[in-house]
């Protein structure tokens, strides 16, 4: 768990099932709360509902994809500052890609698949606000 000892909620949008089943165990057993789906549209409406501490997105999903949520998300003046984890498995054509949209700020961390489960959750804490979000 955090530095803080405070469990935190992490949104899962990944459009993978087994993926988000696995993802979420990962979170739950660091003591963390998670909420995982496979539909992009819901994973908006989820991070509105719930103001995640931190976003986990798949970015190769179907519509919309990951990418569009990605700007959706950042576009949004109340989920803007939310912390996002992007997760690829084409990661540095990615990071290429989006370092050089001017609109969009680039995602505050990546994971390549595979990843472990510690380079998961440390990367999650990482990105952590100090306080959880209200």
């Amino acid at each position: 768990m955090s530095a803080t000892n405070v469990p935190r909620t992490i949104l899962i949008i990944d459009d993978d099932p087994d993926v988000v089943s696995y993802l979420e165990a990962v979170v739950r057993d660091a003591g963390h709360n998670a909420v995982g789906t496979t539909d992009s549209g819901q994973g908006l409406t989820l991070a509105r509902q719930l103001h995640p501490d931190v976003i986990c997105l798949d970015i190769v999903m179907p519509e919309p994809t990951g990418v569009k949520l990605y700007r959706d998300l950042r576009a949004d003046a109340e989920l803007s500052l939310i912390p996002i984890v992007m997760v690829t498995g084409v990661l540095p054509q990615f990071r290429d890609f989006i370092h050089h949209r001017k609109h969009v700020p680039p995602p505050d961390g990546y994971l390549a698949k595979p990843f472990s489960p510690a380079e998961l959750i440390a990367t999650l804490e990482r990105l952590m606000p100090q306080q959880p979000q209200a």
